[in-house]
């Protein structure tokens, strides 16, 4: 089908959506000229763009049943098998569902994209299957993954596994809840504001948001560029870091990638943090109104625990990190509602491998079903066009300067401490709101956990989810965080808390 010329009517609603004047004669010239530049959009058309490849064989799955889902977790299940042997041979993995994974259904958590099919995978699907890992299916997350809660999925809450009246964190809601049900060993997870840690932590299982840029986003449904992150959750150190060391990397398709070193990441597990140091970030404790006690206790506690492992510790002030969660605002709200919104989750501008598929379904959709987005996303489309039309983008640009300061200032820290723990989550995991809920209710515990996970994806510094221990049955969740490019430290600090509480339990 060929490109439609525009009708003077369409060029007049254009013109006036421009600031311009411009008479009729002037649109009917206009409109004359565009005609011939259409011949190359209607020669886009014959020809065959790339994509990216589809290796191994699989069906398209199934929708479980409430029976096989009691936390309603899954969106989809399936088997797809790759190589017989490999790092990951025996594991089973599920996605989060905004990963594209061909042949089998993918909706984001949104009833936007209900009924959608990709037909690529993206580049991590490709390097897990060639590592002999399993797929074994498709993890419901929150709705555009626009939520720290997880109540705000099209198909309904997921439940956390530890108290199923409290929510299981997001976005990477159902990603959390099956790793730590024991239904995967392992989860790929999306981390824009902390939606890989927040359910880590709420959940009790370990998640590493990994520096910018060292995994390839190329074939998952973004948010804003600048923040986006993906990444593994598992039970244990040794399989976060297992799962990192498969799907790192460059893979020439991603501006987010700036050629970020590899690691042997498990080879970091060496079960003690010696001649380590170790800063406790105060701005992370005490958040007035949203910080629990015995969260914060927990928190210091097990950081101090360390010690144990031959690391020295000590408490160090980051006045600036009490500022991230602006930035965040800054950048992450505008920057959706440019990327994921208006430029239909893939906007322009950048060199890599667009997702021409999703991106077509998804504007279509969206035209007709707007209504049906979430609480959260209306808001923050609404906010984020306001600040557009009225400020012309100008606090955006603000927050994107101001992250330079804010990575400096950790950055300056990092230089004395190898690595730095705060609470992940200020809160233990929070009840889920009830369906006739409110939508101040709806939208306040989707957003209030953030504050010091959503600072260091404007800063791009690796962090992990650490379970530290339980309070009133619940999971909390220490976050260690260390310099651009220092995954591993990250997972050897991890790793010495695994052990030394190994250690102690076995002892007990």
């Amino acid at each position: 089908m060929g490109v439609k010329k525009p009708t003077m009517e369409q060029l007049k609603r254009i013109a006036e959506k421009f600031d311009l004047d411009l008479t009729t004669n002037e649109l009917s010239l206009y409109q004359e000229l565009i005609e011939g530049t259409l011949e190359s959009y209607n020669r886009l058309n014959q020809l065959v763009e790339p994509s990216l490849p589809v290796k191994y064989p699989r069906t398209p799955g199934y929708r479980p049943s409430a029976e096989e889902n009691p936390y309603n977790a899954w969106y989809w299940k399936t088997s797809i098998k790759g190589n017989s042997t490999g790092k990951l041979t025996g594991k089973t993995i599920v996605l989060k569902d905004n990963i594209s994974l061909a042949g089998v259904p993918m909706m984001n958590g949104s009833a936007i994209l209900e009924g959608f099919v990709p037909d690529e995978d993206a580049t991590i699907v490709t390097r897990i299957l060639d590592a002999g890992g399993e797929i074994v299916g498709k993890a419901v997350c929150e709705d555009l993954c626009l939520s720290g809660g997880s109540h705000t999925s099209a198909t309904g809450p997921v439940l956390n596994p530890h108290d199923p009246t409290r929510s299981s964190g997001g976005s990477s809601s159902g990603c959390a809840a099956l790793v730590a049900a024991g239904e995967v060993d392992m989860a790929i997870g999306g981390d824009q504001g902390g939606s890989i840690r927040i359910p880590s932590s709420w959940s009790g299982v370990y998640g590493l948001k990994p520096t910018y840029g060292l995994v390839p986003y190329t074939g998952i449904f973004p948010i804003e560029q600048t923040i986006d992150h993906t990444g593994p959750i598992a039970r244990t150190v040794e399989d976060v870091a297992l799962l990192l060391e498969v799907i790192a990397g460059e893979d020439g398709l991603d501006p987010r990638q700036s050629g970020l070193e590899v690691k042997p990441y498990t080879k970091s597990l060496v079960g003690h943090a010696k001649d380590m140091k170790i800063g406790i970030v105060t701005e992370g404790f005490g958040w007035d109104g949203l910080s629990e006690e015995d969260v914060d206790h927990l928190v210091r506690e097990a950081a101090y625990s360390l010690e144990n492992s031959g690391a020295t510790v000590e408490e160090v002030s980051i006045p600036m990190h009490r500022d991230g969660i602006h930035i965040w605002n800054g950048i992450g709200i505008e920057g959706l509602t440019s990327l994921m919104v208006k430029g239909n989750g893939m906007g322009t501008n950048w060199k890599g491998h667009y997702s021409t598929k999703l991106l077509d379904a998804y504007g279509k959709a969206r035209k007709i079903r707007a209504n049906e987005f979430s609480d959260t996303v209306k808001m923050t489309i609404l906010l984020g066009q306001y600040m557009q039309d009225q400020y012309n983008g100008k606090y955006y640009a603000i927050a994107q300067n101001l992250a330079r300061t804010l990575k400096q200032a950790y950055d300056h820290a990092l230089k004395t401490y190898d690595v730095l723990i705060m609470p992940t989550t200020p809160m233990k995991a929070t009840k889920i709101p009830s369906s006739d809920a409110s939508k101040e209710e709806i939208i306040t515990r989707a957003l209030e956990m953030i504050y010091n996970t959503a600072p260091f994806n404007v800063t791009g510094h690796p962090a992990m989810n650490v379970p530290c221990g339980k309070s009133e049955g619940l999971p909390v969740g220490m976050m260690i965080v260390g310099r651009h490019g220092e995954d591993d430290m990250v997972l050897r600090v991890a790793h010495a808390f695994q052990s030394t509480h190994e250690r102690v339990a076995a002892n007990a």
